[in-house]
């Protein structure tokens, strides 16, 4: 999967903002692109034409934190996007990929995961999306149909990305899919631009991109997002219509993993909420709530273990 570059970066952006966005008088000139020139955006941002022209194409070394916050400002972009620009700027080179250790959600956090599993649901998630650990509500809520001890082994561990886009039971599940589908990938090119040098990440987005045509379309709109807060509205194959808000903290003892969490939007989906809590946690340790517990990833989602082969760590 090619890395997405600062000189890509600026030039998709560029296009989107036109001059009137921005206040700038044409005087009914023709235009031959869909928005700023390069000179256009050059003279906002206070450098030369030149030094623009060199950072589109990616020659001009480096660039300061004042040229790129006047770039962000001018091409409005919000704070996750001024972040990831930020992010591209500091890859100078292409960098070498390297293949990270399974990552291991903290002990202090599972703890905090078990001591939610009464009242309300919650999965910590890796990186790259991986599911490491989930409370028994929070399956019940998001996966019942996968085996519940799979995040414990890296290799079998449920990839939430992959399932969004891969699965048609998670793809069902979702009454907002489009939404939050939209939201997942502009938050993997996010993740993408932290860590350039993650080759299972960059083998996630190009596995992706080759097998979902969805996921290519939304991938090559170039949007970048953080991803905190949000609405889930559920058709649930239990419990039925389900409106959760989820909230994603991150963990001082793990900054990498993210732990998020599920609350009830009204009164009839804390019932459902309370009725799959209640369920998950009368189930045996290792077994899960919901008529698939205890089955393997649905068909069509590669598990970890068959992905690894030869390129193992």
């Amino acid at each position: 999967m090619e890395l997405e570059s600062l000189g890509t970066f600026l030039k998709a952006r560029r296009a989107r903002v036109t001059p009137a966005d921005i206040g700038l008088r044409t005087y009914g000139s023709a235009r031959r692109v869909p928005g700023l020139r390069r000179e256009e955006l050059a003279q906002l941002a206070g450098v030369s034409a030149g030094y623009y022209t060199r950072l589109e194409q990616d020659q001009a070394g480096t660039a300061s934190r004042q040229v790129l916050d006047a770039l962000a400002r001018i091409l409005r972009l919000d704070q996750a996007e001024t972040t990831h620009l930020h992010n591209l700027a500091l890859r100078r080179t292409v960098p070498r990929m390297v293949r990270h250790q399974h990552e291991r959600p903290h002990p202090r956090v599972l703890a905090l995961l078990e001591s939610l599993n009464r009242t309300t649901p919650a999965v910590v998630l890796g990186r790259r999306g991986d599911v490491l650990a989930w409370n028994h509500a929070g399956h019940a809520l998001t996966a019942e149909h996968v085996d519940f001890d799979a995040p414990r082994d890296p290799v079998r561990r449920p990839s939430v990305p992959r399932m969004f886009f891969l699965d048609s039971h998670t793809r069902d599940l979702h009454g907002n899919w489009d939404e939050l589908a939209r939201v997942h990938v502009a938050f993997l090119r996010f993740t993408a631009g932290r860590y350039p040098t993650d080759r299972r990440l960059a083998e996630l987005i190009g596995e992706l991109v080759m097998r979902s045509d969805d996921f290519a379309r939304m991938w090559a709109s170039g949007d970048v997002a953080d991803c905190t807060v949000g609405t889930m509205r559920l058709r649930h194959p239990t419990v039925g219509r389900v409106d959760v808000d989820y909230q994603v903290w991150l963990q001082p003892d793990s900054p990498e993993h993210r732990l998020e969490i599920y609350t009830a939007n009204d009164e009839s989906s804390a019932d459902a909420l309370r009725l799959l809590s209640g369920q998950g946690a009368g189930q045996g340790a290792g077994q899960g709530a919901g008529q698939g517990a205890g089955q393997p990833l649905p068909e069509g989602v590669p598990s970890v273990a068959d992905r690894v082969g030869a390129n193992s760590a």
